[in-house]
């Protein structure tokens, strides 16, 4: 393949609406490899904007060890108490697990253990630490999510777990992980959990679950939904509370895993991500094209629908992954479009972007903004596009400024002062990138490039540059 220069040291803000045609999660619709651009820090030009980004430099990249005679391929990150937790995604279908580094040295990270790689035939894509403190356990507490592979999809032939779902450790010394419990979806669910997330409540530890299209095998005997709360207080022996059914969200959606909406779009419904509010007292759902659906789960025996954001009929919805900002008022909802050139010419062209909603009253999300990437955006002539997948991923957001994993497009950093008018502030695309994950952590960001392991970018101040100029990308 051919190099192309980048040209996406800039951002738009389109306020027209973008989608695609029915689209596919990352899961399954990730391209094995792809090429991207040349870097745009640690090189020329620089990125330069309203905030401080001209000294971030990348100072490690680091592959993952080979454990088992295969390369591994990263997934999501994580950071806690100095230590990054690396996912690593099915690739080789290998069972590679989660590796922990230790960031000591951010510019010499070391890969000091493995956890969860001892589950045949299922891949570990989520980790989520959080230290907890109740009668029947305290200390550093990491949820893992676990995803089977099979024959069905995959073509695998090889030894197998009988079930998906959450694996528990105690990372207390992270060099030392110490398996706790299991919770697991049925055996006769293919999938597992895709993602999760960890929240305390009323002195509980509370893990929310997605089971992966579980509903597209109800037909199968599959008896459960996609979303699931585990009281995890106990780690050793998870509880379920609950097993929520979407077909609350009401309007056109019966609860098939494909159905026509209100407007006449072909639109698919599955649960991909679950994040909380810091009180634990709302779950935010990524639904795909049913959009980021608001639960309260005051009550996690039986959580309520609240509200949920909604796609105008050119826009395939693909809500992927949400996140929080302005104290919980602000949503930021990604969507992960891989078809670009949709068939249904109802659907406007281009990559996933981000949408940002105003959500006071959470029963009505309100749309602000949308931000996107130039490469993002609508290409018409054949040929035009670069190779490489340019849609938004995850987003994070430290302050006012929203990281976002954006695969070929690397890392874009985007100002949400005024949620209204996003502008990036700053980017990071490095040759061949393919991030999937990005996390901010101490004075240092974190990204998993799938292809080339754990990246990490640290601002290299000047000798006259004290140390709170050195953090002062990562408060504002």
């Amino acid at each position: 393949m051919n190099k192309f220069a980048s040209k996406i040291l800039l951002s738009t803000l389109a306020l027209s609406l973008a989608g695609g045609g029915i689209a596919l999660a990352c899961e399954n619709g990730q391209k094995s490899y792809i090429e991207a651009g040349e870097s745009t820090f640690g090189g020329i030009p620089k990125v330069e904007g309203s905030k401080n980004f001209e000294h971030l430099k990348e100072v490690a990249a680091v592959p993952l060890k080979d454990i088992k005679g295969k390369p591994a391929t990263t997934a999501d990150v994580y950071a806690y108490k100095g230590y990054a937790y690396l996912g690593t995604h099915r690739g080789q279908m290998t069972n590679e697990g989660v590796r922990i580094f230790d960031m000591k040295d951010p510019a010499n990270p070391k890969e000091v253990a493995v956890l969860a790689n001892d589950i045949p035939g299922t891949w570990q894509e989520k980790v989520i630490v959080q230290s907890v403190s109740t009668p029947s356990f305290k200390g550093d507490l990491a949820a893992v999510s676990v995803q089977r592979v099979d024959k069905e999809r995959y073509g695998y032939e090889g030894e197998t777990s009988e079930n998906g779902g959450v694996v528990l450790y105690d990372v207390t010394n992270p060099k030392e992980p110490k398996k706790l419990g299991f919770w697991k979806t049925p055996s006769n669910l293919p999938t597992g959990t895709h993602e999760h997330w960890l929240t305390e409540q009323n002195n509980k530890v509370l893990l929310l679950a997605t089971n992966y299209q579980a509903h597209r095998y109800k037909d199968k005997g599959v008896d459960v939904h996609d979303f699931s709360i585990v009281d995890v207080t106990n780690p050793r022996k998870p509880e379920e509370l609950s097993n929520w059914d979407p077909t609350e969200v009401g309007g056109s959606f019966n609860g098939d895993y494909q159905y026509e909406d209100e407007t006449g779009a072909q639109r698919t419904a599955f649960l991909h991500s679950v994040i909380t509010d810091e009180t634990g007292k709302y779950a935010y759902l990524s639904y795909w094209d049913l959009g980021t659906i608001i639960l309260n789960i005051e009550d996690p025996a039986n959580p309520k629908f609240v509200g949920r954001t909604k796609f105008e009929r050119d826009v395939q919805g693909a809500a992927h992954s949400a996140a929080l900002a302005h104290g919980g008022n602000i949503l930021i909802e990604t969507r992960e479009i891989f078809n670009p050139d949709p068939h249904d010419p109802g659907f406007e062209r281009g990559w996933g972007y981000v949408r940002v909603y105003d959500i006071k009253d959470k029963s009505n999300p309100v749309l602000l903004s949308t931000f996107r990437t130039l490469n993002s955006m609508v290409q018409i002539k054949a040929g035009e596009r670069k190779p490489g997948t340019y849609t938004v991923h995850d987003p994070k957001v430290r302050g006012n400024t929203l990281y976002l994993s954006h695969y070929s497009d690397g890392i874009r950093m985007v100002d949400l002062t005024d949620p209204a008018n996003p502008v990036e502030v700053g980017s990071y695309v490095s040759d061949k990138a393919n991030v999937w994950g990005v996390f901010v952590d101490r004075n240092y960001i974190l990204a998993s490039d799938m292809g080339q392991g754990l990246k990490v970018l640290q601002k290299k101040a000047d000798p006259n540059v004290n140390k709170m100029n050195l953090q002062s990308f990562l408060i504002k």
